[in-house]
């Protein structure tokens, strides 16, 4: 511990004592907490987390450090971290860095030595809120009155900020176009082990344009902020799925696909995420161990999404009932809530990917004149 106070403020007026390691300017974004207890590395990098100050519920974090390998995206995306205790000396032969020196590099504040369990505690009775983190032995009422300024998740599109702002291709085989809102690298590897050649294309690319590069599929990815939001992206997803282009999409593109077919999305209490969340598949009573994370969810039940009767619910998560994926009654179209490309532990999830190859190829073949 370091004799540097600091503290996590929340919108509510509750706030939670800790430590700074080092110097920090206060940190504003939605307090939200992860159950991993491992992968802390994946997750500060993963686009998803744009905006957010992210709790982790392991009691130690760090024990590893960090190296240039296991990053999602190029630098850390989160808005802060909130441990119970660091781990200031990393034992792992991949260690290239501390986590707080490689967090400090990146301009992103950590607070240690707060009472983790109470703060998840009191996410999980009052929900996910604004918060700041900053040095100081207690809030001032000038930055109580900063935060309750500062932008809520509701409406606010974070995927145009998290994409790319150029187009990039990786791989051989099928051709794909990625939509990318905020798409962890994890799923371009993925999808390229998986043999496709994958164009990467930013959020805001007209339907147009993606049907010049003749792909033989399409991938909406997961990323940040409100779905609703992320209005431009509808009728791209419409035309272009709606002429029978294979379609897959994860997380934020599960969701943007819920409203273009007509459905809607509405923010949850305090979220789904961590790597333990069961799901089950309906056609088959199979429960999948997932990895997730989001704040929205498609609105609907087991028997399906309101105003989107094409859409076939498919999975339904085991702790609240909230719609895990779904899939076109007559078009190439599926998704999914949770995250196939992660890999916590259990990869229940990874046969997706070639779920959605088959899509292709097949799409592949028919196109292709007979000889």
């Amino acid at each position: 511990m370091t004799d540097r106070p600091a503290f996590v403020l929340l919108e509510d007026g509750a706030w939670f004592p800790g430590t700074a390691p080092r110097p920090i300017e206060p940190s504003f974004g939605e307090v939200v907490f992860t159950t991993n207890l491992s992968g802390y590395q994946e997750t500060f990098t993963d686009p998803s987390y744009l905006g957010q100050i992210v709790t982790m519920t392991a009691p130690m974090i760090g024990n590893y450090g960090v190296n240039a390998e296991d990053m999602e995206s190029e630098r850390p995306q989160v808005s802060g971290v909130v441990v119970r205790e660091l781990a200031r000396h990393p034992s792992n032969w991949r260690a290239e860095l501390p986590l707080d020196q490689w967090l400090a590099q990146a301009g992103v504040p950590l607070v240690e030595g707060v009472d983790t369990r109470r703060l998840t505690r009191h996410i999980r009775e009052r929900g996910a809120m604004r918060g700041v983190l900053a040095e100081g032995r207690q809030p001032s009422r000038e930055l109580t009155a900063h935060l309750l300024a500062s932008r809520r998740m509701e409406g606010l599109d974070l995927a145009s900020r998290a994409s790319v702002k150029e187009r990039a291709t990786y791989g051989e085989g099928p051709h794909v176009v990625a939509y990318d809102y905020g798409m962890k690298r994890n799923i371009i590897r993925m999808l390229v082990a998986t043999g496709c050649r994958v164009t990467v294309v930013p959020a805001e690319t007209p339907a147009a344009a993606v049907r010049e590069l003749e792909p033989d599929g399409l991938f909406l990815s997961n990323g940040p902020g409100d779905p609703a939001a992320v209005s431009y992206t509808f009728d791209p997803i419409r035309e272009l799925t709606g002429r029978g282009l294979p379609t897959f999409g994860i997380c934020l593109g599960h969701q943007l696909i819920g409203i273009a077919y007509g459905g809607k999305t509405a923010k949850l209490s305090y979220g789904h995420r961590g790597g333990n969340h069961p799901v089950r598949e309906l056609t088959t009573g199979r429960v999948l161990i997932t990895t997730q994370n989001h704040g929205f969810a498609v609105v609907g039940d087991e028997s399906g999404v309101p105003g989107a009767p094409d859409l076939e619910v498919t999975h339904l998560n085991l702790n609240d009932g909230t719609i895990e994926g779904v899939r076109h009654r007559e078009l190439p179209l599926f998704a999914v809530q949770y995250h196939p490309e992660a890999s916590p532990g259990p990869h229940d999830a990874h046969p997706h990917f070639g779920e959605f190859l088959r899509l292709v190829q097949a799409g592949s073949a028919a196109k292709s004149p007979t000889p």
